[in-house]
């Protein structure tokens, strides 16, 4: 009862002492409730002065109360607060806490008594080791004896956000707030970066645009959200402060950009409306160009324009989402749903960075809800589509399977039509018919034998150039049209003409045989294709292969070679293969005649670097040997 009476009390005598006074004293005792907001007692100054000696010279006219209009804007603030502690009977041990970690310079000035006790600096140009206590905002420890009054001059430089949200602490609200503080962020990070991780690894394993754009959209928001919050200067680079004071510029237009492109593939505006996908587009392109500019102009201008551009990017988005969902297209709605909370969250964000809106809150906390609800939503977008995509493709495999039914059906009433026929005709004209039939049956086989004869080559046994080339023509479609990668590979036997010269032509042309070999049996797909391209030149096409897989085939087809141990006449020949890779989604039908092109100068790359060895495609240019 006590304890309650001296709330009232204290509330009562806050209440008479938060006008605005000439003197920024405040009388604190054991039972003064904690944390205790210092905004009512702060005075402000804003002198060209930065010497403390100036400061105390000061009028009392100079000084005035403390308000929103002195950090009204995203620029370059440099001004002083000053206010004056003492306690009225006992001793104690308080903490100053400023709750911003993106303020660039904080200077504290502590007097005891009009007398210099110490000089603290802290903001995030200094490295993280070097703050009073070790927390993600700036915390400075003090004990104040019965009697005693303690003055504290702020010395505050920054660029953008200069809110300064002091209070005091207690020991017990440091462990308290820590230990809520870590909850809440850690949990909210935690989810944030779950979900990117796991949409990373979809993407890695599916290839899918739409996770790739996700999960570098809900990573670049946890960094942005841990620098936002002190965390990544904590953990991340606390050593490297000129890195944390460009990181939110930095990741703002990466979010933002990575956004535009995960809307453009989550409502398919490829397929829906061009003009919408130009509008994400040069949108993700204008807003790169946005962050690109942020060494050249001035930091407060650049975050100034960086977050008028994400709240009328965000609008953008909004008014698209809603423009599909009007025309019918379900994920749109969904997506509406969960950008509107992003969207408010945005809004509410920017209004208050830019003071236009005055609300109890953290200019982060609106987005950071909005945010979360709004990922994790996402989150269940994107599985809603994975699973419409399955079904649509369990669709079409019913379907096949119908029309491959019915065309079995069909083929067994004509099967069955026709040996009736065959019968009756058998029974009229059997002798004609039996030589018919003999004749065709070795017409057959004489078609056989020249299909066969002209893509076989005749030497090696593999597919000949013809083959290769109408191959390379279907698989470059399928490419273009499924937009998965096809990888081709280059072979060529090193120093095969001093085989031939030293071991004969036979020889050589056993070695040809055992390499066609060696290259079929190191092929473990039926889709994948190895031909002889000419003379001692080997072509392998590899479908739905990444440049990685490509690279791996090719080492495993070198190291086979080398280990083949052909001997000819009881010498031993030596083997080896010089192999260049190329590997690409195809766009156009004349992409996969580059791609040939670009192996076969991988090839001479090889060849130039030293022979048995394998190259993947790069600009550098190789000359034959």
């Amino acid at each position: 009862m006590i304890r309650i009476s001296g709330f009232l009390l204290f509330f009562i005598w806050l209440l008479l002492t938060s006008a605005p006074s000439s003197a920024a004293l405040l009388n604190i005792d054991a039972d003064t409730p904690t944390p205790l907001s210092l905004t009512p007692w702060l005075l402000v100054s804003h002198p060209s002065t930065t010497q403390l000696a100036d400061i105390q010279k000061l009028s009392k006219q100079e000084w005035r109360n403390f308000t929103n209009k002195d950090i009204q804007k995203l620029s370059r603030h440099n001004f002083w607060l000053n206010i004056s502690l003492n306690s009225t009977d006992v001793s104690l041990s308080r903490i100053l806490a400023l709750d911003n970690p993106l303020l660039d310079k904080v200077t504290v000035y502590h007097l005891v008594d009009q007398k210099l006790f110490n000089v603290v600096y802290m903001g995030d140009t200094q490295p993280y080791s070097e703050r009073p206590l070790l927390s993600n905002i700036f915390l400075y420890p003090f004990k104040i004896s019965a009697n005693e009054e303690h003055t504290f001059y702020l010395h505050i430089e920054t660029e953008g956000s200069a809110t300064v949200p002091l209070y005091l602490w207690s020991a017990n609200d440091l462990a308290q707030i820590a230990e809520s503080t870590a909850v809440e962020h850690g949990f909210q990070l935690g989810v944030l970066a779950a979900i990117g991780i796991f949409s990373l690894f979809i993407a890695m394993a599916s290839g899918s645009f739409s996770y790739s754009y996700y999960s570098g959209y809900v990573l670049s928001m946890t960094l942005l959200v841990a620098t936002i919050n002190g965390f990544a200067f904590r953990f991340i680079w606390p050593e490297w402060p000129m890195l944390q004071q460009i990181m939110v510029p930095i990741l703002l237009p990466v979010v933002m950009a990575f956004a535009l492109m995960f809307t453009e593939k989550i409502l398919q505006l490829k397929y829906y409306n061009r003009r919408m996908l130009l509008i994400c587009r040069y949108s993700a392109v204008y807003i790169l160009l946005v962050g690109l500019l942020l060494p050249f102009i001035h930091y407060g201008t650049a975050l100034y324009i960086e977050i008028i551009s994400v709240a009328i990017l965000s609008l953008i988005l909004m008014v698209l989402a809603i423009m599909q969902a009007i025309n019918g297209h379900k994920l749109a709605r969904l997506y509406t749903i969960g950008w509107v909370s992003m969207l408010t969250g945005a809004c509410i964000s920017s209004l208050l960075y830019l003071n236009v809106i005055d609300l109890n809150v953290k200019p982060q906390t609106p987005v950071m809800l909005g945010l979360t609800f709004e990922i994790i939503f996402m989150s269940l977008v994107l599985a809603i589509r994975y699973n419409d995509e399955r079904k649509a493709k369990l669709r079409i495999q019913q379907e096949a399977l119908k029309q491959a039914q019915k065309i079995r059906s069909a083929r067994e009433e004509a099967l069955k039509l026709e040996a009736e026929t065959n019968e009756k005709l058998e029974q009229m004209v059997q002798e004609r018919t039996l030589e018919l039939e003999i004749t065709l049956r070795e017409l057959h086989e004489v078609n056989q034998k020249l299909t066969e004869q002209s893509t076989i080559d005749s030497l090696t046994g593999v597919k000949n150039r013809s083959a290769f080339d109408k191959r390379l023509l279907a698989e470059s479609r399928i490419s273009r049209r499924q937009e998965t990668p096809i990888a081709l590979l280059m072979l060529d036997i090193d120093r095969f003409k001093l085989i031939n010269d030293q071991f004969g032509h036979l020889a050589g042309d056993q070695a040809l045989k055992t390499i066609a070999q060696t290259l079929q049996q190191n092929l473990k797909r039926p889709t994948d294709l190895v031909s002889r391209f000419g003379g001692e030149e080997f072509a392998i096409i590899l479908p739905n292969t990444t440049a990685d897989g490509a690279l791996q085939v090719a080492e495993t087809i070198r190291d086979a070679v080398t280990s083949i141990g052909l001997m000819w006449e009881g010498k031993p020949i030596p083997l080896t293969v010089s192999i260049g890779v190329s590997a690409d989604i195809v766009d156009s039908d004349q992409h996969s005649t580059e791609l040939l092109e670009q192996a076969d100068k991988a090839l001479y790359q090889a060849k130039n670097s030293g022979r048995n060895q394998v190259k993947l495609y790069s600009s550098a240019k190789a000359e034959p040997n």
